[in-house]
């Protein structure tokens, strides 16, 4: 019974998921990614959840309060950048700027299909099917895009500095790592204290932020053709 609800629980974490990964491989369609690398940083997205829980648990030992939130955040976002740096970044399919977003997106929901599925387990295996839809719909529309959104920062910070030196790029992946967990670490302080009509309000502070991130995709896009379409510097 109890692999049953975990397989229920895992195709509930995994079919939204799988909705936002087409949403946003549609931004790459003109050059798009190969499948087996795209399934691959997926799947390397979902290999941090069981590296980060016992981190998670060691924090829990460490930490209280607002302090131990922090520390899960720092874990995850951090373990995820990690992820790509180690699993995908050094591939030679991984050519453009736009690819560095597009990747440290699929990790995020990759790393989002298994979280939201040990979130919907308990209920299911208590029974709460009411508890299990409401937490399905809220992972959904929150928790999942805002992994998209923090991961994505860090995409954005590299893809911008993707023709400058390699020191450059370490400093926007540390900005980026930064700005990943503030936008994370503000997301689950709001929500912990949030009621009926406040959580809309951090609902609308994530897309809001994808509404940018959308208007980022197009700036590194032009960014991207004005480099091809500039003539190559003579010595």
């Amino acid at each position: 019974m109890e692999s049953t609800n975990f397989a229920i629980a895992f195709v509930a974490g995994l079919v939204p998921t799988l909705f936002w990964l087409w949403f946003w491989l549609r931004e790459d369609r003109e050059r798009p990614e190969p499948w087996g690398l795209i399934i691959l940083a997926f799947l390397a997205g979902m290999a941090v959840v069981p590296i980060a829980l016992p981190l998670q648990r060691v924090a829990l030992d460490l930490y209280s309060g607002n302090n131990l939130v922090l520390a899960w955040v720092v874990i995850e976002e951090v373990l995820k950048y990690v992820a790509a740096l180690a699993v995908i970044f050094w591939h030679k399919a991984v050519n453009e700027p736009i690819d560095l977003i597009i990747y440290l997106i699929v990790i995020a929901l990759g790393f989002s299909a298994l979280e939201n599925a040990l979130f919907i387990f308990n209920p299911l295996m208590a029974g709460e099917i009411q508890e299990m839809l409401l937490t399905s719909k809220f992972r959904f529309l929150g928790a999942t895009l805002l992994h998209v959104l923090a991961s994505a920062s860090i995409g954005v910070c590299l893809a911008l500095v993707y023709y400058r030196s390699n020191i450059i790029k370490l400093v926007a992946g540390t900005m980026g790592t930064g700005i990943a967990i503030v936008l994370h670490a503000l997301f689950n302080f709001f929500v912990m204290d949030a009621n009926g009509e406040s959580i809309l309000a951090v609902f609308l502070f994530v897309w809001f932020g994808i509404i940018v991130l959308f208007l980022l995709f197009e700036r590194i896009k032009i960014l991207e053709a004005r480099h091809y379409a500039a003539p190559p510097h003579r010595y």
